[in-house]
């Protein structure tokens, strides 16, 4: 099974809905909504474990691994039966298809990647990389309203997955592609020739233009940019840069985000570390981009705003109280 999974890995917005679309476009490529198969696998307490669980999680950790140890084969012998239920999850849906390929394109597999390379260290990966502030910027306009600090701190993603893609980029496993976002946006067609020749599929250019040749299926990715377009667009380069220029308190934030990558982890990402910022400058220099446009509004993003603005100090406030009051309501309609 482990020569027909394609893994894409990339940060949460660094334009991996759009090279899905893009590569299950192919009539040779099978893809489905982030499933999220791999990361429960890496925590169940042998290689990783949770932080909090409703059963003794610290125990089963421990069991687990003596466990393991006396299995005859060791490690060996478990990652033989967590692939085999991947396999049976990933052969199954793939089958149906009748594709080649399997593509499983979900964010969170990039933390977990020292697992999932031994897990299947013969599959096929696709590491997709942007610029590190173009990541920050469209993570905090998708789902925070802009606020970069309300993003940053939920989850700083540059900090968490510059290093873990880089480090996996400058130890690869056998069969590794690296595309850039700023040349997948250029040179569709071409990138995607060479993804589909890493493959060793047919070229099939007609697949830059995913609205006319993929079908998305619900909870399928982007419902701010990439479901709404039919090939990719390079208004989405610079937008970042603009937001920078026009904004003093983001781009102080921007270089503290900046002075605390490793400049080799930069550098295997696909950027050189003492440049991140030469685009702002440059910007300056020619008197600034067209102001910053928030994306337009849809059911989406009010839901977004909605969910920020009720999870704002909802300790402190009303409903804070009453949603925890109904909680424990329907906890005790629905417990056992």
């Amino acid at each position: 099974m482990q020569d027909r999974l394609l893994f894409v890995l990339s940060p949460p917005r660094a334009g991996s809905t759009l090279l899905q679309r893009m590569l299950g476009s192919h009539p040779g490529i099978y893809t489905h909504p982030e499933p999220h198969l791999i990361t429960p696998l890496a925590y169940l307490g042998y290689h990783d474990h949770v932080d909090k669980a409703p059963y003794d999680h610290i125990n089963a950790a421990e069991a687990m691994r003596a466990f393991v140890q006396e299995l005859p084969h060791g490690e060996e012998d478990y990652l033989d039966a967590l692939r085999a239920y991947a396999d049976t999850l990933y052969g199954r849906m793939l089958d149906k298809s009748g594709r080649r390929y399997f593509l499983d394109k979900t964010p969170a597999y990039a933390l977990v990647l020292p697992f999932l390379r031994k897990l299947y260290p013969q599959a096929r990966y696709v590491v997709l990389t942007r610029h590190p502030l173009a990541v920050m910027s469209s993570y905090a306009n998708s789902f925070f309203n802009g606020d970069w600090q309300a993003a940053l701190d939920f989850n700083p993603i540059v900090a968490r997955y510059v290093p873990a893609l880089a480090h996996f980029l400058s130890d690869p496993p056998a069969h590794v592609h690296h595309v850039r976002y700023e040349r997948l946006v250029s040179d569709a067609a071409g990138e995607l020739s060479k993804i589909f020749a890493f493959l060793g599929l047919e070229d099939a250019p007609e697949a830059v233009n995913y609205g006319e040749h993929f079908e998305a299926k619900k909870g399928m990715g982007d419902p701010i940019t990439v479901g709404t377009q039919s090939r990719p667009v390079e208004s989405s380069l610079d937008k970042w840069v603009g937001e920078l220029v026009a904004d003093a308190d983001k781009l102080a934030l921007a270089e503290r985000i900046i002075a605390g990558l490793d400049p080799g982890d930069v550098r295997r990402w696909g950027d050189d570390p003492d440049r991140l910022l030469d685009p702002v400058q440059a910007a300056r220099d020619a008197g600034g981009l067209p102001p910053y446009k928030k994306p337009r509004t849809n059911n989406y993003i009010l839901q977004r705003k909605l969910m920020l603005a009720l999870k704002k100090d909802i300790d402190q406030r009303p409903h804070g109280k009453l949603i925890r009051r109904v909680r424990y309501y329907c906890n005790v309609l629905l417990r056992e």
